[in-house]
Formats: structure tokens, C-alpha cells, sequence
């Protein structure tokens, strides 16, 4: 990047104007006085190669991506992380200086940052982590718990062959539940994720009994609208510790701001009510 160019960043997807990712890389801009803008775009299927191809020549340092576009990026980049190339998506893109595209997936590195910041004495030797869903999201936390040492992952899924087929990705470390047994599930483990979109304002309740979860449990749910889920305010009720999504969302833009301006963002107080505001 030459240096009277000034950085430019953003986020791709459709749609678009929910994404809370322009405040976010906003509020880290002002902040450190970086000059340079973040910019949300609304770039449908068709476009997406094309787009691509051209933002690095308008002085584009790199991208997050959004629904519907995680997966199809990994097609069109010159390079791929390890850890997008097993999640089977990327959310965060590098352009280098011939424009030739780097991917990455920093979701699950989110989701074990804003546990760790949660729960600070967190120990994935403790037991084994639950985990409700088995969609894109699912990918990235289970693969992120191996990665951080939890010995075994319990699935379940509404539909159960989806969580066979991750079972056969990941391997013998992972025991599939049937949907109707999540309890049971539940009761085994020492941390119980939700990675669904049930009970997320304008999603259907999260219907999963919960009366195997005791005081010890470390309880986390990747929504974060609202954010106490009724998930977490169960746990809170029963003496677990929880952890909101927000925190999630925040963590995962850290490494690719660092990357795009050379600056490595604080995840604090202040960031978490700048994106809630937003």
C-alpha cells in the first residue's frame, strides 16, 4: 500500500444495512486516529468475482464477509487458511499488493476470545462442550474446541444427519444426540453451546430442556439479539456462568483490522456499547 493511499476496508454481502461490523470498524478507527473508512456493500452472487477482482484496485485492503458469500469466497481466493479450508468458509479477506486474495476464518478464534474473556479461568480439560446446531457457525466453534484442547464435542441438531455428516468430518471426537435427547447431552457436559439462531428476536424459542445444566456448567449462545437469550437467563438462573454473543462478533473483526491497518484493536466496555448503539 503506498502511503499516500488512504485504507479502505467494508463488509460484503446481501443483504447488507443490519451488519453492525461499520460501527464496530468505525468506533477502532476513531479511536486509534487511523485514516481510513470501512464501508458496508451490497454485492449480490452475480457480482461477487467481479466485485472482488476490483476492489483492490480501488485502494481496498481487504473485506469481511457475510450471508450469502462465506462459503463461495473460498473458490475464488489465491490462498486459504487451514482453519477456513476446514470450517468450509471465510469471513475475513487480505488483498495483497498484486490484489491477489487471502482468506481466513476468524469465527471460531472469536468465540474462544470472548469465552476466555467471560470465564477467564475456562478449561477445556474440564469435560466436554454440548453443542446445539450443526449449520456454518457450528463448524467454526467445533473446530475451535478441538483446537483449544475439549477432549469431546456432544452434538445435536434438528436434523441429525447434518450432524452425522460433521461427525464424519471431525472424526470419533464428536458423539451425535438425537434433538429430543439435548438434555441428556446437556447433563454430560462441563460447557454447552448454542450455535442455532433459536432464540434470536424473531427466530422460534430455543425448545430444548435444560434441566441438565447445574451451577458448574459455562454457558455461551452465539446470538446476541437479544442479548441475554432466554438460554443464558435460564443458566444465570440455575448459578452457570454465561457468556453473551457480542463478544464473539467483536473478537472475530480484531485479527483482520490488525491485518488491513496495521493496528491491534482493544475489545472493551467502550466497543461493546459503540456496537450496541449502533
Amino acid at each position: 500500500m503506498s502511503e499516500h493511499r488512504i485504507p479502505l476496508a467494508g463488509v460484503i454481502g446481501s443483504p447488507i444495512e443490519h451488519s453492525k461490523s461499520p460501527a464496530l470498524h468505525g468506533h477502532w478507527l476513531k479511536r486509534y486516529g487511523i485514516k481510513g473508512h470501512y464501508i458496508p456493500m451490497n454485492i449480490g452472487h452475480e457480482n461477487l468475482e467481479e466485485a472482488l477482482r476490483a476492489l483492490p484496485k480501488m485502494g481496498f485492503v481487504g473485506v469481511n464477509v457475510t450471508i450469502p458469500h462465506k462459503e463461495t469466497v473460498l473458490s475464488l481466493a489465491d490462498s486459504v487458511t487451514d482453519r477456513a479450508a476446514i470450517i468450509g468458509a471465510a469471513n475475513t479477506l487480505t488483498f495483497n499488493e498484486e490484489g491477489k486474495i487471502y482468506a481466513d476464518n476468524t469465527d471460531g478464534y472469536g468465540f474462544i476470545e470472548n469465552l476466555k474473556q467471560g470465564v477467564p479461568d475456562w478449561d477445556p480439560k474440564a469435560g466436554p462442550a454440548a453443542v446445539l446446531g450443526a449449520g456454518g457457525a457450528s463448524r467454526a466453534v467445533i473446530a475451535a474446541l478441538l483446537d483449544a484442547g475439549v477432549e469431546r464435542i456432544l452434538l445435536a441438531n434438528r436434523t441429525k444427519a447434518r450432524s452425522e455428516a460433521l461427525k464424519a468430518e471431525f472424526g470419533a471426537r464428536i458423539s451425535v444426540f438425537d434433538w429430543v435427547h439435548a438434555n441428556t447431552m446437556i447433563a454430560e457436559a462441563a460447557t454447552v453451546v448454542n450455535t442455532t439462531a433459536l432464540g434470536m428476536e424473531g427466530s422460534a424459542p430455543l425448545n430444548v430442556s435444560l434441566e441438565g445444566l447445574t451451577a458448574e456448567t459455562v454457558v455461551t449462545d452465539i446470538v446476541y439479539a437479544p442479548l441475554e437469550t432466554e438460554l443464558l437467563k435460564t443458566a444465570r438462573e440455575v448459578g452457570c456462568r454465561t457468556v453473551d454473543g457480542l463478544g464473539m462478533l467483536l473478537f472475530q473483526a480484531a485479527p483482520g483490522f490488525e491485518r488491513w491497518f496495521g493496528h491491534r484493536p482493544e475489545v472493551d466496555e467502550d466497543l461493546r456499547q459503540a456496537v450496541l448503539s449502533a
